[in-house]
């Protein structure tokens, strides 16, 4: 058994590993955000669950690293992966990398193109800006001049940003809450963009379909 086929079993055998410790790392960081009053015991509890979450994402990549048989190729082919492992928060990205490895076990997919890409690219613009509301929250919660103190005005924030409405109501002022934003925003316009020239896409199809019969 080659290399390549090692990793190609290992990236099975991992992924339900892998989205277990995505729901930790994501609910461990959340409990510790929105419930800042925990008690030394829990907090330490919570900290430990992120830890080794943590450590289970460098772990699966280091493997997989280990496993190809193009060490610089897999680096720079799987960029994305190495982002995700220094920054957790940006996990829900990987769905659209996992939805690709699973389409291609599959000859036949279930869902019309459009549908898979509105529903990825949908589920991981939710799951972006609750990470990113949570981050801001983090960090802005009790610095000088914000004005983003409950877990609400970090959601209406996400929310504005995702959709690049920017009402203004809401801002970071702390250096990584501004580049929590300014990624939020450059990454939202892509996964909302994706959903609504899917939609488009979709809407055109069906009126040709229905124009022809």
């Amino acid at each position: 058994m080659d290399n390549e086929e090692r990793l190609r079993r290992w990236e099975q055998r991992a992924e339900p590993y892998l989205l277990l410790a995505s729901l930790l790392f994501l609910t461990s960081y959340a409990v510790r955000v929105l419930i800042p009053d925990l008690s030394p015991g829990w907090h330490a509890l919570w900290e430990t669950v992120t830890a080794v979450s943590w450590a289970v994402f460098i772990a699966e990549y280091l493997a997989r690293l280990a496993f190809s048989n193009n060490r610089r190729h897999f680096v720079r082919t799987r960029w994305l992966d190495l982002i995700v492992t220094v920054l957790p928060l940006l996990r829900p990205l990987r769905m659209v990398d996992l939805h690709e490895r699973l389409q291609r076990r599959r000859q036949r997919p279930r869902l019309a193109l459009e549908a898979r890409v509105m529903t990825y690219s949908g589920l991981s613009a939710l799951l972006l800006g609750f990470a990113a509301s949570l981050a801001v929250l983090h960090d802005e919660r009790y610095a000088p001049g914000a004005n983003i103190r409950t877990f609400g005005d970090s959601v209406w924030w996400a929310c504005s940003a995702l959709t690049t409405t920017g009402y203004g109501d809401s801002t970071p002022v702390t250096v990584r809450g501004r580049v929590v934003a300014t990624g939020l925003m450059c990454v939202g316009v892509a996964l909302v963009g994706a959903v609504v020239g899917s939609f488009s896409s979709w809407l055109m199809r069906r009126f040709r379909q229905e124009g022809e019969t």
